[in-house]
């Protein structure tokens, strides 16, 4: 069982976040910390200027909001919204805060992610830690 596990959430539809969330619950022992953990990722500048003014700091507060409903509904759970590149800011996250399980899930994949998207392709190679996919 784990003591620390990480639950990237991404809020795509043919993403399983419950589902993630569910696990996460079977695989931690008894008072583990669940982070349920987002990563917005950078706009990049040509695009931010098409962008009402405060939209990342509005976008920041609603997702924090979603994590921490979905957090209130599991035994010691907290939310997390960091910016960043998410495969390397989740591995990076995941090292600097002693997780030793992440819990990702996958989407159904295109020709071009073979098996595992890229984000949990990322993960999965680069964390130090054990990675639990859902498909």
């Amino acid at each position: 069982m784990y003591t620390h596990i990480l639950v990237p959430v991404s809020f795509d539809e043919d993403r399983d976040a419950k589902g993630a969330m569910r696990v996460a619950e079977v695989l931690a022992e008894h008072s583990a910390k669940i982070t349920l953990f987002h990563v917005i990722e950078q706009i990049p500048s040509y695009a931010a200027t098409y962008l009402p003014g405060g939209y990342v700091k509005e976008r920041k507060i609603a997702v924090q909001a979603e994590l921490d409903s979905a957090a209130s509904g599991l035994e010691n759970a907290a939310g997390v919204v960091v910016d960043g590149h998410s495969g390397r800011t989740i591995v990076d996250y995941a090292d600097s805060h002693k997780v030793d399980c992440i819990v990702i899930a996958g989407h159904r994949p295109g020709m071009q992610d073979l098996l595992l998207g890229s984000t949990a392709q990322y993960v999965v190679r680069h964390a130090a830690c054990a990675v639990h996919v859902l498909r």
